[in-house]
């Protein structure tokens, strides 16, 4: 990676970054190794839901809470998120559970709120190459979580990592989400192969999405059990309790019952 000074792993380091995040119910280490898990439904619906979910997940193990509160979605007519109510309902949910929290972030004017109310800041595929949201990333105090574009070469993948880093914030995540090919039965094509190149190329941590990624409940599962074996750090997977009435991604989640035995068996991986 020629342009890539901060990102990039040195020809002599075997280092790999460990971001570490606090809250008051435990610390979670991502990298390095640590199987990661962040799981939660695609948005925050409304109060009663996410904490019910956020409960059951907790009861599971999960290290890390992930809902919308702002959606970027291709139609302007669905539904895009509960806004700074969201960002409130997320904040609750930490501490009701003591898990840390993430978050997307669209906008650079929003980021001083979705920052105040997460413990993880994430900027979506959508974003990646948005300089002027990576830049303002680069200066706050939170690890950032960087989904890779729909189209994005890896190389630039990292250099949008750059800008964030060369902004004065080291703590990113990178996530693998699927990039978009001619292949219509997917949501997106996942690139497995990513997980290992990026692991060689960059000391920083990187997870895998299987939900975003294949858009398909029933491909979920494979996709992160192989992901987890290319060497991942962790996973997102979207996890809703009644996914047939989810407001958004309701055909790629999981029920809580799915996701208790995928977790099981990735646990049983590392």
């Amino acid at each position: 990676m020629l342009a890539c000074k901060l990102a990039s792993r040195s020809p002599d380091s075997k280092n790999n970054t460990i971001i570490k995040i606090k809250t008051a119910g435990k610390e979670i280490s991502i990298g390095d190794g640590n199987c990661t898990i962040i799981a939660g439904p695609c948005s925050v619906e409304s109060q009663e839901q996410y904490l019910e979910i956020a409960l059951i997940l907790k009861e599971m193990g999960v290290d890390i809470l992930r809902g919308g509160a702002f959606k970027p979605r291709s139609s302007p007519y669905s539904f895009a998120g509960l806004g700074t109510e969201g960002l409130k309902i997320l904040a609750e949910a930490r501490e009701l559970t003591g898990l840390p929290v993430v978050s997307e972030v669209m906008d650079p004017r929003d980021l001083d709120q979705v920052a105040a109310h997460c413990d993880l800041i994430q900027i979506g595929s959508r974003n990646m190459q948005n300089f002027s949201l990576l830049k303002e990333a680069g200066r706050v105090d939170k690890p950032v979580l960087l989904k890779r574009g729909l189209a994005a070469t890896i190389e630039e993948w990292l250099l949008a990592c750059e800008y964030i880093m060369d902004a004065g914030n080291e703590k990113v995540i990178l996530c693998e989400r699927g990039i978009r090919t001619f292949e219509p039965l997917t949501r997106n094509t996942v690139d497995i192969g990513a997980v290992a190149l990026v692991k060689e190329l960059s000391h920083l941590p990187v997870i895998v999405d299987p939900s975003h990624a294949t858009g398909r409940r029933s491909l979920v599962a494979p996709v992160a059990r192989a992901a987890m074996a290319a060497g991942a750090d962790g996973l997102m997977i979207e996890v809703h309790q009644h996914p047939e009435e989810a407001l958004s991604d309701g055909e790629q989640s999981l029920t809580p019952e799915q996701f208790a035995a995928l977790t099981e068996r990735i646990r049983a991986m590392v």
